[in-house]
């Protein structure tokens, strides 16, 4: 009796992991939080920049993150930062192997979500047949304009061109979906993704105008996914006061926390916020506002952070 009650324990044990994804091979991990202008950032005298610490300066790359696949060594990136060099020797480290670099998703033509990808050329890397998957509009602008053109030519990189909600299938195990959402478009159109595994759904959206310009519901896609890594960049309209912020639209903090007010807490821990402009007071854990808002139920986004799909 003794014996059954303890392979029915480590049964027990075992379906549990299984369920909540501990077995998963697929580990997600957030390699960057900042929006594309970095922090420490050029021009800022202000002292959110000027006194950062070292450890500080190394936290603070452009937001991205990985999906590696353990059991295949297999990586791959949702966007291709400026720091991708540090982001890829972090994993590398972290994981304690060299991870092959399979494929790149991009959101769209901004500096801080695709310049990256000049690192895999003759210049650096020199990479071979790396994938890249965009829509449309991205998947010209690649193609037609130097100097990515040159990595195309060169097969440094293979685009792929993806179609909104048509899902991408990596493995038996994770799948991706593209899902347009409101920007400025001056060169690509802007999606997100949710990203797929056997166990656990991810929204990843770093970047979108206002969430009422939106043909989805916040509200409802939080019902359908465990993490939702949305768009921070500014905390409210009092951080830039040298330009016009109706220039460069983003759903202010304190507009999301006013959206989500009604919901459970449980759906609310789903949220992590990212894509911190440099002046965001999120930054700084000991400010009233980080505290405000982790009180709130959200978490902030940390590099380092790592979840099993």
């Amino acid at each position: 009796m003794n014996k059954f009650r303890l392979y029915l324990f480590l049964f027990s044990l075992i379906f549990y992991q299984i369920i909540n994804g501990q077995k998963s091979s697929l580990r997600l991990n957030v390699i960057g939080t900042i929006q594309d202008g970095g922090s420490p950032h050029i021009g800022c005298e202000k002292k959110c920049c000027k006194f950062l610490s070292q450890e500080e300066k190394d936290q603070r790359l452009i937001t991205s993150l990985a999906l590696v696949d353990i059991d295949h060594d297999k990586l791959f990136l949702f966007e291709a930062t400026p720091d991708i060099e540090k982001q890829i020797r972090s994993l590398n480290n972290n994981f304690k192997k060299e991870l092959k670099l399979k494929g790149i998703f991009l959101t769209h033509a901004h500096i801080g979500h695709y310049s990256g990808l000049m690192y895999l050329g003759k210049e650096a890397l020199g990479a071979n047949r790396v994938d890249v998957f965009t829509m449309k509009r991205m998947f010209n602008f690649l193609k037609n304009n130097g100097p990515w053109s040159q990595l195309v030519n060169e097969k440094n990189i293979v685009l792929n061109k993806i179609i909104e909600n048509k899902k991408i299938v990596l493995n038996n195990n994770v799948s991706v979906i593209p899902i347009l959402v409101p920007h400025r478009d001056e060169f690509s159109e802007t999606v997100g993704y949710y990203i797929k595994g056997r166990n656990k759904t991810v929204l990843f959206l770093p970047d979108i105008d206002k969430w009422g310009k939106w043909n989805n519901s916040l509200v409802e896609v939080l019902k359908k996914v465990d993490y939702a890594f949305i768009d921070a960049t500014f905390y409210d309209n009092k951080e830039i006061n040298n330009r016009d912020i109706s220039q460069i639209p983003h759903p202010f903090v304190i507009e999301t926390m006013s959206l989500l007010k009604d919901l459970s807490i449980s759906e609310r821990k789903k949220v992590y916020l990212i894509h911190m402009n440099h002046t965001n007071p999120l930054l700084d854990s000991s400010s009233k506002e980080y505290k405000k808002v982790i009180n709130f139920g959200f978490n902030i986004a940390k590099i380092g952070m790592s979840f099993y799909l």
